[in-house]
C-alpha cells in the first residue's frame, strides 16, 4: 500500500513541475524581446553620432593641415633692397608663428591617425573604450589649436596696429601680403578648433 500511494504521489507532483517550467518560459521570452527593441534605437542614433564625428574630423584635418601650410609658405620680399640689406618677412621670423605651424601640422597628423579609431567606432557604436580614448585626446588638441591660433593672432594685431606704450612700430603697410597670408591662417586654425569643439560634443552624447 505504501509503495501504491508514493507512486500516485509522483505521478501527481510532475504535472505541477512541468506546468511552472511552462508558465515561466514565456516571461524570459518577453523580457528578451524587451531589451532587443530598446537597444536598437540606441544603436541607430549612436552609429549616425560616429558617422557625423568622421566627416568633421575630415573637415578638421583640412582646416588645420591648411592652415599649417599656408603659414609653413608665408613670407614677402620688398621690391626695393640695398647692397647690404634685402627686405624679407618670413614665417619663422616670429617664434609664435613657428609654435603656429607646428601645432596645427601635429593637430592634422593626430587627426589623420584618429580616423581609424572613428571607423571603428561607427561600426561598434556601443564600444566605450575608443570613444573615451577619443574624447581624451580630442581636447588636449582642441586646447593646443586654440592655444596656437590666439597667440597667433595676437602677434597679427601688434603688426597691423602696433603698440604705442612699447614703441613697437606696426609693419604691416610695408608686409601686407605677408599679414593678409598670416590672416588667413589663423581663421583657418580656429576653424579647425571650432569643429574639435563640436566632435567633442557629439562625442559626450555618444558616451551618455
Amino acid at each position: 500500500m505504501e509503495t501504491e500511494k508514493s507512486v500516485k504521489e509522483t505521478a501527481i507532483n510532475m504535472p505541477e513541475i512541468k506546468s511552472d517550467d511552462k508558465a515561466k518560459a514565456p516571461l524570459l521570452n518577453s523580457s528578451k524581446a524587451i531589451s532587443v527593441t530598446v537597444e536598437q534605437p540606441n544603436r541607430g542614433s549612436k552609429k549616425g553620432i560616429a558617422s557625423g564625428d568622421f566627416v568633421l574630423r575630415l573637415f578638421a584635418m583640412g582646416a588645420a593641415l591648411g592652415a599649417a601650410v599656408t603659414m609653413g609658405n608665408n613670407q614677402q620680399i620688398l621690391p626695393f633692397f640695398t647692397q647690404f640689406f634685402e627686405f624679407l618677412a618670413q614665417y619663422n621670423d616670429i617664434t609664435t608663428f613657428v609654435y603656429f605651424v607646428t601645432a596645427n601640422a601635429a593637430v592634422a597628423g593626430y587627426l589623420f591617425l584618429s580616423l581609424p579609431f572613428s571607423v571603428i567606432c561607427i561600426n561598434r557604436p556601443l564600444a566605450t573604450t575608443p570613444r573615451l580614448v577619443l574624447v581624451i585626446f580630442d581636447t588636449v588638441m582642441m586646447g593646443i589649436t586654440i592655444t596656437a591660433a590666439s597667440a597667433s593672432a595676437s602677434m597679427v594685431y601688434l603688426a597691423h596696429n602696433g603698440n604705442q606704450n612699447t614703441m613697437w612700430l606696426p609693419f604691416c603697410q610695408q608686409f601686407g601680403n605677408f599679414c593678409q597670408t598670416a590672416s588667413g591662417a589663423v581663421v583657418g586654425s580656429l576653424i579647425a578648433g571650432t569643429f574639435l569643439m563640436f566632435i567633442i560634443i557629439l562625442s559626450a552624447f555618444a558616451l551618455k
